[in-house]
């Protein structure tokens, strides 16, 4: 290719329509360079990248094109490729032609001798009739290959819409039939014919078929922030003695098994719904979400890698509720902490508190709107001693990055503090959220002091496809006490997993390393533990990994979900306490969540004026905080304009001080809310709203 040679140029290739060149007039070409460094097919390399190139990013359409589709393209391309060649070919020649004309005429001016003239002029014209010629050929080569490109073009668009619709239908089915796999594999689970005690493992935390190879999975598979030295066990149930007994004697089964009654009596009430005694009637709906469209990419498209509490976001993105009140929400099962107090056992009372730790993510599940952005000093507080028998208070320590501080005392004997900062990024396909900041509970009577992370969610779809949301990497709970320790491993969600969806397992250790307990379970629905009464070895497996494998007794149940409340789809999925948060009570602070105006307008379903309203307070929060950072000063020692906000900026109901457990500085509360909400004396509170 990109040498004429010896044959004729005809057609849309040589001399034009019904022309031929002369052999004579086709000198032999050098050898040139790739078509991709002449600047006319460099357009054309341009063109073809533009109106053919389809990949998407993850890879699949390259599998799902048959072979016919690949040979079909394969010899387009091709043809598109000659063509291509044979631009190149006329590019070359119009140059050297021309260059030649040039230098003919040069010559022409300086002629003297009227008798030369006649036989120059017939060269140049010569010379000009064969840059015409090739000039045709090169108009028609293009428009042969314009017209080419048209047709492929029009039929790959529409060949990739058809591929690209039924993939979205492809995924749709998938996600039903995972779901409908894991209705019934749960179904037969519970099945009142079923096998009293079948034989069940658990390898890397996941349940097996008793033929365990079956249902092996691939452990070259990376996941989201899934830890690579995470607990890796297999779990056997056995079939005892006493399993036979218990039928004819019932009342011996936690002697039996070694669990405390105090701990039976707790676990056989865990799944109830605690009924509470409250004075005050709480409402069970709020309004209807509006059916509002809004074109998310043109919103999000700027925002890829950027720290998404940074991002100014419509309110159609949101739910009406506050980061504050979404960390208060995950008190909902608080009555796992009450039961918790009356264990005997450190490592029993560490099931009670690893299943509280699970059941926070339950009301996430179909929760994938974002909370308000808390204003600086913005605060929330819980005061149900009448039913649920605690107080809670949050409040907004930080505005970059965002944090809030926590802090719940509960009249049955535990209290529980934390700061959590959120950090989050836009990945362009999904957005990560992690949660950083430890999480301390401790138990008043035996001393307990229990101490955790939180693990990163992942809401995935952000451009395309239905959102859905997900938690994965592990959580490791520790009793500071006892040093007892639970290790819990949040298993990422897969179309094509064998897992169970939304799967965690862990295993609760006592200070030598001896395992007590297993628990299973998922963090959308319910989690089981069950006692080990046995741990051996395994045989090492092909990659030299050797696992450890526990006999447990018959699983119990820890906890629960309740059942979201009827037309929970119309009210942003919304649990029975959710509902309840923004609700309006008379004598909290003025800085409280309850009275921020463009939460409440977006409740009542006015977004257009909550937008407004959210612009307004997002404007007099950028003058505050211009204002603080002048009054730092420029002598100030803090050198980044975070450091000066913090610096400038003391919390209200919290105050900073070095954590002795994580060596990291934390807010914790200090007092004076309840005392101020009793004297209604709210004078020290700042105007935000």
């Amino acid at each position: 290719p990109g040498q004429l040679r010896e044959r004729e140029v005809r057609g849309g290739v040589g001399a034009g329509r019904g022309h031929s060149l002369p052999l004579s007039w086709r000198p032999q070409q050098p050898k040139r360079k790739r078509v991709a460094n002449l600047l006319v097919p460099r357009l054309f390399v341009m063109t073809i990248t533009t109106l053919f190139s389809s990949t998407d990013d993850s890879g699949d359409d390259d599998e799902a094109t048959t072979p016919a589709d690949k040979n079909e393209l394969h010899h387009t391309l091709k043809n598109l490729s000659l063509k291509l060649d044979d631009l190149s070919t006329c590019n070359d020649l119009i140059a050297k032609h021309g260059a030649a004309l040039q230098r003919s005429l040069t010559e022409l001016d300086g002629l003297k001798i009227p008798s030369e003239s006649g036989e120059k002029l017939k060269v140049v014209n010569e010379r000009a009739t064969l840059f015409r010629i090739t000039s045709n050929a090169m108009i028609n080569a293009c428009r042969d290959f314009l017209e080419l490109a048209e047709i492929h073009s029009r039929k790959w668009q529409r060949a990739l819409q058809y591929e690209q619709e039924q993939r979205v239908h492809l995924e749709e089915t998938i996600e039903q039939l995972a779901k409908q796999h894991n209705s019934l594999e749960r179904a037969f689970r519970s099945a009142p014919g079923r096998p009293a005690n079948p034989s069940k493992s658990f390898i890397e935390g996941s349940l097996l078929t008793p033929k365990g190879e079956d249902s092996e999975e691939d452990e070259d598979t990376e996941y989201f922030d899934a830890m690579e030295d995470s607990t890796s066990f297999i779990t056997v149930i056995t079939e005892a003695k006493e399993d036979r007994y218990l039928e004819a004697e019932g009342a011996l089964w936690p002697l039996l098994t070694g669990v405390s009654p105090l701990l039976w009596q707790v676990l056989d009430g865990a799944s109830l719904v605690p009924k509470g005694s409250s004075k005050v009637k709480r409402r069970v709906r709020i309004p209807n979400k509006p059916n509002y469209s809004l074109n998310l990419w043109s919103i999000m498209k700027n925002c890829i890698g950027r720290e998404l509490s940074r991002i100014p976001m419509p309110v159609n993105f949101n739910e009406p509720l506050s980061m504050l009140q979404r960390l208060t929400e995950d008190l909902e099962y608080h009555h796992l902490l009450d039961k918790a107090v009356h264990c005997t056992s450190s490592v029993e009372q560490m099931c009670l508190v690893a299943a509280f730790s699970v059941s926070s993510y339950s009301t996430t599940v179909h929760r994938i709107a974002k909370p308000f952005n808390p204003m600086l000093g913005e605060t929330f507080e819980l005061d149900r001693l009448d039913d649920m028998g605690l107080r809670s208070l949050c409040e907004q320590v930080s505005h970059h990055p965002p944090s809030a501080a926590h802090y719940v005392f509960s009249k049955h004997g535990w209290s529980l503090w934390q700061e959590i900062t959120i950090s989050s990024k836009f990945r362009g396909k999904y957005i990560s959220i992690m949660p950083l900041g430890a999480i301390h509970l401790e138990f008043q009577a035996s001393g307990n002091h229990y101490v955790w992370r939180k693990s990163t969610s992942t809401v995935h779809n952000i451009i395309v496809g239905k959102l859905w949301i997900d938690q994965s990497g592990d959580i490791e709970i520790v009793n500071h006490k006892t040093n007892d320790r639970c290790q819990l491993k949040f298993l990422p969600y897969s179309y094509f997993s064998k897992e169970a969806a939304r799967k965690v397992t862990g295993v609760v250790s006592d200070s030598q390393g001896k395992a007590h307990y297993v628990l299973s379970g998922s963090w959308d629905e319910q989690m089981e533990c069950s006692k080990v009464v046995h741990s051996s070895p395994s045989s090492p497996s092909s990659d030299g990994k050797q696992k450890t494998v526990y006999q447990t007794l018959s699983a119990k149940l820890l906890w629960k979900k309740y059942p979201l409340p009827e037309n929970a789809e119309n009210m942003y999925y919304f649990s029975e306490l959710a509902l309840t948060l923004n609700e309006h009570e008379e004598g909290v602070a003025p800085t409280d969540s309850r009275l921020r105006p463009d939460q409440r307008l977006m409740e009542k379903g006015c977004w257009d004026e909550a937008n407004t309203e959210k612009q307004r307070l997002e404007e007099k929060q950028r003058l505050s905080r211009r204002r603080r950072l002048e009054a730092c000063g420029p002598g100030s020692s803090c050198s980044s304009e975070e450091e000066k906000e913090a610096d400038a900026y003391k919390p209200l109901w919290f105050e900073k001080r070095l954590d002795p457990l994580t060596g990291e500085m934390a807010c914790v509360y200090k007092g004076g809310y309840w005392e101020a909400k009793e004297k209604q004396d709210w004078h020290m509170c700042p105007n935000i709203f």
